[in-house]
């Protein structure tokens, strides 16, 4: 090969190609036409006026002005429809339609966002970096052209990839040679219009953009591809690298070119085909060189890149199954070039080379979000892990020591109200006599108490809170339990002021029905020991008729029906106690209750219905329809 006579892709103005001497012999052509058809038209229409000047009919049916009047009514009304219609055709020629998604791929995207979108607040940017530029390249290649394929070809340093682009191409438009790099930016190749939008995206200049030889038979083969050569991506310039992979996550496809000497090298298989196994319906892996091979060892060297592409994770499209097009073939002589042309023909032709490669990106971003989203757990907060919640607040607000406290009340207040007068006036003159309590060990006693139950209550919000976030990725069960830690702030200040307003009412207990008449028996039962005792009295003093059985058998009723009196009380008060009892501990136990569950158990249930919420969006941003776990 002449090196001299080489163009280069930098340079806008090389040497005249043939395909420009045909362009401008077309035009040539085509304006000699153009005037040859003006100056027919010319000359018929000047015959035409002479005709008309001498009153001689021209042979089409002609009725004077109303005839002339109706044809250029009808003509001024279609001029406009016809102008439209030309510019719409001429529009539609010139801006392709857009990509469309199909359904489920729609439907992926649009959870993508919904999911991205309410983990914003639980994640941190980079964890959702991928999902983000996924969404925006999605959107940016879907209001481009639907009709074009960006197809880029990859290699390492000496694959021959610039050579095969130039094969396909049908002219030489990348530079080859020995020396290394070649290539030092992306040129592309089009070979049909309206693809400006895509080519822009890829951010390749004009200087670099080109047109392959122009034929029939390539434009109706390889119609709709743009093909887009890559440095390399081994290069020792960084800038090189840098361009490789930022153009290989624009492209709808990729051409990836190995030789028989480096097809097994770890760069390339590390670092771009391994994580791109998901990509592999958008594929082609090209063995390269076959010519410097025996045909065994080009079968060899064939068989062995396919073990390490299936070591990769990257399936292979044989019998017809979705995978890489794995082909074997010489740039330099032509074999097998024909085979790949033909393969790549049919991939551009099916126009689903873009939407494949977005899926694939959705598929390898719902794999990296895996971790923060589904652990293979049950989670979620138990209705037994709230029942030991409430039950844990009661205790920490003394809700069973309230209970019995209300029934001792209730029963306090039933011995006040039956019991006798002689046994109230001993419980008065010895409650008299009891020593004065100074308050100091009270008040040790109730610091110590409240101690108590302030660790019970952060005992309670600590169990629920590692219930809740059990099986839990780690950004949520965070969540979970800053939620909990949030709703614990200030719980126990809140319990002791529920614990004196839904504890004891103020005043004594209710009185039943049948008090009043236990107080008139028990008065009545004194009334005859007074009797009983005054009668004596005055037998005693000899102012009454000496009969002792009268006054002492009064006396001993009164003396015997008073206790009497007070223990049926005190027993039928029992009953009553205990209900009051339990009435006034389930006041408390649904007043704590309620302010944990206002405090600690709705925002931990409303954290955990966001994870619901979000692992659901993922369910359907990997098709699994109904969610994960």
């Amino acid at each position: 090969m002449d090196h001299g006579d080489r163009q280069d892709p930098s340079d806008p103005g090389g040497p005249e190609r043939p395909e420009d001497r045909l362009d401008g012999q077309d035009r040539q052509d085509r304006t000699g036409h153009a005037g040859r058809v003006d100056r027919v038209d010319g000359k018929e229409r000047a015959e035409h006026a002479e005709r008309a000047d001498r009153g001689e009919s021209s042979g089409a049916w002609d009725d004077g002005l109303i005839a002339r009047r109706v044809t250029e009514e009808a003509a001024a009304a279609t001029a406009p429809a016809v102008a439209a219609a030309v510019e719409s055709r001429a529009q539609s020629a010139q801006i392709p339609a857009p990509l469309a998604y199909d359904g489920p791929l729609r439907s992926r995207l649009d959870a993508l966002r919904e999911l991205v979108g309410l983990s914003r607040a639980r994640l941190d940017s980079r964890t959702l970096a991928e999902a983000g530029r996924v969404l925006d390249e999605s959107a940016a290649r879907r209001r481009l052209s639907g009709q074009h394929t960006v197809v880029a070809i990859a290699g390492a340093t000496g694959s021959g990839k610039s050579q095969l682009f130039n094969v396909l191409a049908g002219v030489t438009i990348s530079e080859t040679g020995v020396r290394r790099p070649t290539t030092a930016a992306p040129i592309v190749c089009s070979w049909s219009d309206g693809a400006s939008g895509l080519i822009d995206r890829l951010g390749i200049p004009g200087r670099l953009r080109r047109r392959p030889l122009q034929s029939a038979e390539a434009e109706a083969l390889l119609g709709g591809l743009v093909l887009v050569d890559l440095p390399d991506h081994d290069s020792a310039a960084v800038q090189h690298r840098e361009q490789v992979d930022r153009v290989l996550a624009l492209v709808d496809a990729v051409i990836w070119v190995v030789d028989p000497e480096k097809y097994a090298d770890a760069v390339l298989h590390e670092r771009y085909l391994r994580p791109m196994a998901g990509h592999a319906e958008v594929m082609f892996v090209v063995l390269n060189q076959i010519d410097r091979l025996p045909e065994e060892a080009a079968d060899l060297v064939l068989d062995d890149l396919r073990r390490l592409l299936d070591e990769d994770g990257i399936a292979l499209g044989e019998y017809d199954e979705p995978g890489a097009t794995v082909l074997a073939l010489s740039a330099l002589t032509g074999d097998g070039v024909g085979e790949l042309r033909e393969a790549l023909g049919q991939f551009v032709a099916e126009r689903g080379a873009a939407a494949r490669r977005i899926s694939a990106d959705v598929d390898a971003a719902a794999v990296g979000l895996r971790p923060v989203y589904a652990t293979g757990r049950r989670s979620g907060l138990s209705e037994e892990a709230r029942d030991e919640f409430t039950a844990r607040l009661a205790d920490a607000v003394g809700a069973a020591a309230a209970g019995e406290a209300a029934e001792r009340a209730w029963l306090r207040n039933a011995n006040r109200a039956c019991g006798t007068p002689w046994l109230r006036l001993w419980r008065w003159f010895q409650g008299r006599g009891a020593q004065v309590p100074t308050g100091r060990l009270g008040q040790r006693a109730q610091a110590d108490e409240e101690a108590t139950a302030r660790q019970r209550v952060e005992q309670a919000v600590r169990g629920v809170s590692e219930r809740a976030s059990a099986g839990l990725p780690t950004p949520w069960a965070q969540a979970v339990r800053e939620a909990a830690v949030r709703g614990s702030q200030g719980l126990s200040e809140a319990l002791d002021e529920l614990a004196a307003r839904a504890g004891l009412p103020p005043g004594r207990p209710p009185r039943p029905g049948w008090w009043p008449l236990a107080v008139l028996a028990q008065a009545a039962m004194t009334l005859l020991q007074i009797v009983g005792g005054l009668w004596l009295v005055g037998q005693i003093a000899g102012v009454m008729a000496p009969n002792l059985g009268v006054p002492v058998l009064l006396m001993l009723a009164g003396i015997v029906g008073g206790p009497l009196i007070e223990w049926s009380c005190r027993m039928a008060a029992r009953g009553p106690a205990k209900r009051y009892g339990l009435e006034a501990e389930r006041r408390l136990r649904e007043a704590a209750a309620g302010c944990g569950r206002a405090r600690v158990l709705d925002p931990v249930a409303a954290e955990l219905l966001r994870y619901r919420e979000v692992r659901e969006q993922y369910g359907r941003v990997v098709g699994a329809g109904a969610g994960v776990r």
